[in-house]
């Protein structure tokens, strides 16, 4: 199960070329190694940013939906999907493919969204949101998503790819101000930046190709943002170190300029 990537589009928009190593070259050495010792099963987890941006009023994305992605880092996603299925055809290894939306929960890393936000709410720092904030994101907890990974590990049909969702879909905006009411912060800590290139306006995923095989999330939309806003309250040793020295330059870096051009 290959879970590891280089990932964040805004790192990819610095520079591509890790992202080239890591998620494609990366992605060929263990399917190669996989073929060599002749492994049971591959699953490559992927992400729905392969699919690249849809419309207000498109369907979601099922399985076989093109591969359109807008971001380096989405397009050395694909790119490993691809080889992944090459190998499949090619060499009859068994692989299986995932993709799933944005995930939260605890310990993840405060450069990502909610996490940046909740962080950023409960020191009283401004909420950094891309352009007009209405991009819609597909949300799923990280248990949800790792049972869901393990499910078609066991019973998903070698060559498929599995679409994984919780049927989530909310702007950034709306989580953003369900997190502050969540804390009692105002809404003035909103904070609208220049957009990002090349940014996707909504990411949706059917996931009926998996619950057909009887796989449901289990975490409400609710419930999970609820328990991870009260986890990173309570964590603030773990992640207070982690948005100081290397990680305050990143922040900068990604956020700061943007936030300076808007004030």
């Amino acid at each position: 199960m290959n879970f590891a990537a280089e990932s964040h589009v805004d790192r990819s928009l610095l520079n591509s070329a890790p992202f080239g190593r890591s998620n494609i070259e990366g992605v060929r050495v263990l399917l190669e190694v996989a073929s060599q010792y002749g492994i049971d099963k591959f699953l490559q987890v992927s992400t729905d940013e392969v699919y690249g941006s849809l419309g207000a009023d498109e369907p979601a994305f099922s399985e076989d939906s093109p591969l359109n992605p807008s971001s380096p880092y989405a397009a050395s996603k694909a790119a490993a999907d691809l080889m992944v299925r090459a190998y499949n055809r090619t060499y009859g290894l068994p692989t299986l493919i995932t993709r799933c939306g944005n995930n939260y929960g605890p310990y993840q890393f405060p450069k990502k969204c909610l996490p940046l936000f909740i962080t950023n709410a409960l020191d009283d720092q401004p909420l950094p949101l891309y352009g007009d904030g209405r991009q819609i994101r597909d949300w799923i907890h990280a248990e949800d998503h790792v049972r869901a990974v393990l499910y078609v590990l066991e019973q998903g049909l070698p060559g498929e790819v599995y679409n994984i969702s919780a049927d989530g879909e909310k702007t950034n905006q709306f989580m953003a101000e369900w997190i502050l009411d969540i804390l009692g912060k105002p809404y003035q800590l909103l904070r609208h930046v220049a957009d990002r290139p090349g940014h996707d306006r909504r990411y949706a995923l059917n996931s009926s190709k998996l619950r057909s095989l009887g796989w449901q999330p289990s975490i409400s939309l609710e419930q999970g943002l609820s328990s991870t806003v009260d986890w990173y309250q309570r964590q603030r040793a773990w992640w207070k170190p982690i948005k100081s020295s290397e990680y305050r330059k990143y922040y900068s870096a990604i956020y700061g300029q943007r936030l300076r051009s808007e004030t």
